[in-house]
């Protein structure tokens, strides 16, 4: 499979042109950096939660977003209903199962999600990928002790189990469809010292998945244009909250040169 910096730029532009409605159940932790990164490529994100509308919003929209950063039962309950909507009316699905591992109450509610309904992609840190596998994590809170590039085995077969694709993310991002592995080396060390990024990376995703009929170029593409943010965004800033600012100021005026430039991709 050849990965095209053409191809991440059409996406780009798809997004821009038809601003798919991307429905956030996710953690009010993230809410605003989430929803202006999505605002800036050009989606048009809404972050609804409430019982009373999680169908009808999911029902609207062209992609939804489920994230368990801040659990409450409610919460949890919500995300069921929306997954159920999402499901009849055929939209894409990206799960976020933020600390999956770490207690076993979020490692519950992750796979009652995962049995709940079809999800297209899951998107989480190696700690939580290899903890959905069943095998035992090392996670620190919500941050992943994994190095992602020692457990390509382990994004495959979560993959291949669950019939989608898993991006997990980490120094070099993992997408896999269970068969084909994409690697991607863009990023910055200084990502991680900004909260949210994983989750704005599960929320691209959803903008990416709903103008991609191909999940696995939705989800590498997703994850080029966040490295390559990223890396530009360091460059220009001095530290964690400069870098916040810059990374949604390179989501909006990011280029084709910028990109095709800094792609850094193999595939396996």
């Amino acid at each position: 499979m050849q990965i095209d910096p053409h191809g991440v730029w059409l996406d780009i532009q798809a997004i821009k042109k038809f601003s798919p409605l991307v429905h956030n159940v996710t953690n009010y932790v993230v809410m605003e950096q989430t929803a202006n990164s999505l605002l800036a490529i050009g989606a048009s994100p809404v972050m609804a939660h409430a019982l009373e509308e999680v169908e009808d919003m999911a029902m609207i929209a062209n992609s939804l977003v489920l994230n368990i950063g801040t659990l409450s039962s409610p919460w949890v309950k919500a995300m069921m209903l929306a997954l159920r909507a999402a499901n009849s009316k055929s939209i894409p699905s990206v799960f976020d199962p933020v600390g999956s591992g770490a207690t076993p109450y979020r490692t519950k509610v992750a796979h009652s999600i995962l049995n709940h309904g079809a999800i297209t992609a899951i998107r989480g840190n190696a700690s939580e990928i290899v903890s959905l596998n069943g095998s035992q994590s090392f996670t620190k809170g919500v941050d992943s002790s994994l190095n992602a590039s020692d457990y390509l085995e382990q994004a495959k077969m979560l993959a291949l189990k669950n019939k989608c694709i898993v991006w997990m993310s980490g120094k070099t991002d993992v997408v896999t469809n269970g068969l084909t592995l994409i690697l991607i080396h863009n990023g910055h060390t200084l990502m991680g010292k900004v909260t949210g990024m994983g989750c704005t990376a599960t929320a691209i995703a959803g903008a990416f998945l709903a103008v991609n009929q191909d999940p696995l170029l939705g989800c590498a593409y997703a994850a080029i244009l966040m490295g390559i943010a990223g890396e530009m965004a360091a460059q220009k800033g001095n530290g964690p909250g400069s870098l916040k600012l810059a990374f949604i100021d390179t989501l909006y005026n990011i280029s084709l040169n910028e990109i095709g430039e800094r792609i850094r991709v193999e595939t396996l």
